[in-house]
């Protein structure tokens, strides 16, 4: 099928087109070693290797396997315009990439509804995480979109720090190796946007939580939190910063790394955690547990003079029964003594000190081991499609992403090691088989001759391994489930009586010589697809029985931590015998993922390690030979290139090189096989060069290729040429006929409605005229169909002008003429509308400007006409108050009490004798207002004893306070200069309710001197303002001309 130009075959992968490639040959070596001149040659692929990581081009092909070198920097070609660069290309077309691979799994998906899987493998070290980083990555970007994507995207891409930090460590090949395998399903639904993900774990390394080889490290989660966790929750936890403090974290002698910020990681996986939807305190559950673990290394024994074991860090124990939510008293109990079962009676003996130790190790990594399980079954939760009812399996695809260790060979070589090694060669056995069995498949549907390729099959060493009754993992757990005591050395003894004949096995008893020189007597060898691996029996036994007490696991199943009550089930409380062996578990789960494996498309990508010391631009090519060797790499080059390294449909074949034969260019009309013999033979192709399948041609050698690519090249500016006069010669002729057919549509259309326009405006015209005259004519008649359009008519033109016309505030006093017949309705409108605008205007006033109003035209009632100084003051705000606060002393404030200020003014006294000026404040309250010198009131003035306030009409600012004479409380009227008289006087009148007391006299003003004794002010007009006493005992006031036009 055809899939956006591109062809697909029967098997869903997007197969070529390699032809464009060819031109970068000799710069950069071959993109596709399937291509390379020397493909037997170990040498000549190391060097493409190495040419082109030289280049930085870090990835190529081996048909559709992707070999991937870990450049150790940063490069620009992970970008979102790269990620749309690769979306929808044929796999062939440019340059090779991740995310190519990517793209041609997830077309694949989609047009053949294929699940999908992608194996990554490679050496610690070698960017499989960041591989699959980088796919989901891509995934994340380019799908479609549904309403959940958005928190799906984010959640699969968040659940890598979090897997990483509980699941990965520093080693002394990679700073973040993963010690766990780890395959995730991404679950697409029907229109190709991811809608959930599965995680699978597979053996996690738990012994290195109690134990690290030099220059390594413990889990990434410890050292994050140490490093990034804040004071309180250190404080909480009851731990410190210094890792150096904690005994499982010092073994390595590692507590810091140069190339990673374990703070700055700490925030990455607390955010992370949030983002996949872990609650507050599922997260507080799982780090009380992180922390229990670091307290329970630090649990110190002791033994007494007969050999019975006890606790000395009783600090250490209440801090670990506190985070694990268990009884302190039992946890102890169960860390020093042992439950056994006898005859249906329980037996409680102690332990020894070795023993105790050994317990508490084992306590430490199966509560750790448990929680990481217990995290993956949660994200897996957290990951799974939340549209259950819309959710159909048959209907939904997935992509399967295997991230799994690496082949590892180190110095010291343990369980751990075997296991992991026994995965590599079980998923190298599959990617031999699936690889044969495809080429195979290819010839024989295409009726090709196959001729086998001797390499390499690794099933015996798998057999050696996983064998029923002989094999490794059988012996080891007959040793382990066997009566009495059991020892690791028997172990071995078991294993040179079993396999000693085994041409892949090798003990120091079967040895030769030299091998038994360099190899222990508690070492076995096994002779491995990707080298010789020595193995420590010592553990063996122990750690494939991965036992925990009894009694143990009854205090964790009563724990208040429902995570550790989740992982250890009530269930297993109950003493049974049999117990699950680590290998054999891991030996199924491996036979399950294979089984997964197979039902799925494979895609390869097979990541080398360049040089050990993480260097950029460094190869190392004896490392790097190594890993070409047991990734098997040119034995797949052999496998692509065996019989013919080159193959094609014939209709693509024929579509591509059509143009260098005159006969099948510009088209072929007869069969396909017949338009690709005559092409071929038309190019000079020799019989032993090619092959015609039944719907393929079969390419042999790649210089043929290479000839047909150049000639293909050579014609193409011809073919360019012809292509470009043709189709433009038919554009224009066929653009002018579209113009000219537009046009003719487009001018009768025209026509037609223009004259269809203009017909109805008359007839429209006509009868409006019609009727207008007619309304004209009976106007003057009631409202009748006679008249009904012309008054109609006269109403809405009215109207229409009063529109435009209507005045726009309370002063304007103009309204349009109405025609008779709307007079009333005029007047009735003009009475609305004056209101409507007094209504909004009054709105509008906000209460200070209210009150600031009603001050102004109480002032105007009093002296507009009557006072000289009046005019200046109307265009100036009357303020609350002329004093500030702290102007007015604290003293006097105490003093009134519950009568608060509500105006103050400084003013000028005269005395009554001898009129002496003196300064003081006037203070208004509520009820009275008082004269005040500094801090000491001089004078209460009630209002209801004000008998009348009298100014002069000139533009003084003087004012008398007229108070009864019989008063013996006063001692007269006051007499007093204010700046704001204007205010002062209205202020006070409004308060003291004596607006019609304001007496205004034109030339002299008489008051009230102590014991009925009459004064007069006397005001004339002069330059200036001045007061003076006068002739007769008079007050002389002297007022200057104010100019108010």
């Amino acid at each position: 099928m055809r899939y956006q130009g591109r062809e697909v075959d029967i098997e869903g992968r997007v197969r070529l087109v390699m032809e464009s490639a060819l031109t970068a040959r000799d710069r950069v070596g071959v993109q596709d070693f399937v291509l390379l001149e020397n493909y037997t040659s170990e040498a000549a692929f190391i060097e493409n290797l190495r040419r082109r990581f030289r280049e930085n081009l870090v990835y190529t092909y081996i048909g559709s396997v992707l070999v991937s070198v870990n450049p150790y920097k940063d490069l620009e070609i992970y970008s979102k315009q790269q990620m749309e660069r690769y979306t929808g290309v044929c796999f062939y077309d440019i340059a090779p990439h991740i995310y190519a691979l990517s793209d041609n799994a997830y077309r694949a998906l989609r047009t053949q509804r294929k699940d999908q899987c992608i194996l990554i493998s490679g050496e610690s070290g070698a960017g499989k995480t960041e591989a699959c980083k980088k796919i989901l990555l891509y995934y994340t970007i380019t799908c479609p979109t549904n309403d959940d994507f958005a928190a799906i995207g984010g959640r699969l891409l968040q659940s890598n720090p979090v897997l990483e930090a509980f699941g990965n460590a520093k080693t002394l090949r990679n700073d973040n190796s993963s010690r766990f395998g780890k395959y995730m399903d991404v679950q697409f639904d029907f229109k190709g946007a991811p809608v959930g993900a599965h995680i699978l774990d597979y053996l996690l390394e738990k012994s290195r939580v109690v134990h690290q080889n030099h220059g390594e490290r413990n889990f990434h989660i410890f050292y994050q939190l140490l490093d990034g966790g804040d004071d309180n929750l250190l404080n909480t936890l009851d731990l410190q910063r210094n890792p150096q403090n904690y005994q499982y974290l010092v073994k390595g002698n590692c507590p810091r790394l140069s190339s990673v910020s374990d703070k700055n990681n700490w925030k990455v996986v607390v955010k992370a955690l949030s983002v996949i939807g872990f609650t507050e305190k599922e997260v507080e559950n799982l780090l009380n547990i992180i922390a229990g673990v670091l307290h329970l290394g630090n649990v110190q024994f002791g033994e007494g003079e007969a050999g019975e074991t006890y606790i000395t860090t009783e600090a250490q124990m209440s801090n670990l029964a506190k985070l694990l939510g268990v009884d302190g008293l039992a946890l102890r109990e169960a860390l020093t003594h042992r439950k056994l079962t006898a005859n249906a009676e329980e037996i409680i003996s102690p332990l020894n000190f070795e023993q105790a130790e050994s317990v508490r190790d084992a306590l430490a990594k199966a509560v750790y081991g448990r929680t990481f399980t217990w995290l993956v079954q949660k994200i897996n939760e957290l990951l799974a499609p939340k549209d259950i009812l819309n959710y159909n399996r048959k209907s939904c695809c997935v992509i399967g992403l295997l991230d799994v260790y690496g082949f590892e060979v180190l110095h010291h070589n343990s369980f751990e090691q075997f296991c992991i090694n026994y995965c590599n060669e079980k998923l190298h056995q599959l990617f031999i088989d699936l690889t044969l069995k495809s080429e195979q498949e290819d010839y024989e549907i295409e009726g090709i001759t196959w001729e086998m390729v001797k390499y390499f099959d690794n099933k015996i060493i798998c057999d050696l391994i996983e064998e029923k009754h002989k094999g490794i993992i059988s012996i080891l757990d007959e040793e382990c489930l066997g009566p009495g005591e059991t020892w690791d050395a028997s172990f071995l003894e078991k294993l040179e009586d079993t396999l000693s004949d085994h041409p892949h096995f090798v003990t120091q008893k079967s040895a030769n010589g030299k091998t038994r020189r360099v190899m222990s007597r508690e070492e076995f060898r096994l002779l491995h697809y990707a080298g010789e691996v020595n193995y420590d029996v010592n553990g063996f036994l122990d750690k494939n029985r991965d036992m925990l007490n009894w009694n143990l696991k009854e205090v964790m199943c009563q724990s208040d931590n429902p995570i550790l009550r989740h992982s250890f089930s009530t269930g297993e409380g109950i003493y049974h015998k049999g117990p699950g062996m680590v290998a054999t578990k891991f030996k199924n789960d491996l036979k399950k993922l294979v089984e997964i494996l197979k039902s799925k498309q494979p895609s390869y990508v097979r990541c080398i390690k360049p040089n050990d010391a993480k260097q950029p631009e460094r190869f190392d090519e004896v490392l790097v030979r190594h890993q070409v060797k047991y990734l098997g790499l040119v034995e797949t080059v052999r496998v692509r290139r065996a019989g013919f390294a080159y193959r094609r449909t014939f209709e693509a074949f024929l579509q591509r090189y059509k143009p260098l034969c005159p006969e099948t260019w510009p088209n072929w009309h007869g069969s396909l096989e017949d338009g690709v013999s005559i092409l071929v033979n038309h190019l000079g192709y020799k019989p032993e060069e090619y092959k015609l399948g039944r719907s393929k041609i079969f390419i042999r050698f790649h210089k043929t290729l290479f000839i047909t690519e150049d000639a293909l090249e050579a014609k193409r500016p011809d073919m360019a040429l012809a292509l470009q006069t043709s189709w433009r010669g038919y554009r224009e002729r066929s653009k002018y006929q579209r113009i000219r057919h537009a046009v003719i549509v487009i001018q009768s259309a025209w026509r037609g409605m223009k004259a269809r326009r203009r017909a109805k405006r008359r007839r429209h015209a006509a009868e409006l005229i019609r009727r207008f005259i007619k309304g004209f004519i009976y106007r003057h008649e009631e409202y009748c169909a006679e008249n009904k359009y012309f008054l109609d008519h006269i109403r809405y033109s009215f109207l229409k002008n009063l529109r435009k016309n209507l005045p726009e505030t309370v002063l304007d006093k103009s309204w349009p003429m109405a025609p008779p017949l709307l007079a009333e309705a005029s007047d009735h409108l003009r009475r609305l509308h004056m209101r409507n605008m007094v209504r909004k205007y009054c709105r509008r006033v906000q209460p200070e400007w209210k009150k600031q109003m009603v001050h102004k035209v109480v002032a105007s009632e009093l002296f507009k006409d009557q006072k000289d100084s009046y005019p200046q003051s109307v265009g100036r705000l009357f303020l609350d108050s002329r004093l500030e606060q702290e102007q007015i002393s604290l003293k006097v404030i105490q003093t009134l009490g519950n009568d608060k200020v509500q105006y103050g003014v400084p003013v000028i006294k005269y005395d009554r004798r001898g009129f002496k000026p003196r300064p003081r404040q006037l203070l208004l309250t509520n009820t009275f207002a008082v004269l005040v010198e500094r801090t000491k009131i001089k004078q209460r003035i009630d209002y209801a004893a004000l008998t009348g306030i009298s100014l002069s009409s000139l533009s003084d600012g003087m004012v008398v306070l007229h108070l009864p004479s019989d008063d013996v409380k006063q001692k007269g009227d006051v007499v007093l200069h204010c700046n704001h008289v204007i205010e002062l006087v209205t202020k006070l009148s409004m308060m003291a309710t004596k607006v019609n007391y304001v007496n205004i006299s034109p030339g002299s003003i008489k008051f009230t001197v102590a014991r009925g004794k009459q004064g007069i002010i006397d005001f004339v007009r002069g330059s200036e303002l001045k007061v003076s006493k006068g002739k007769r005992g008079h007050l002389l006031v002297t007022a200057p001309r104010i100019d108010n036009t």
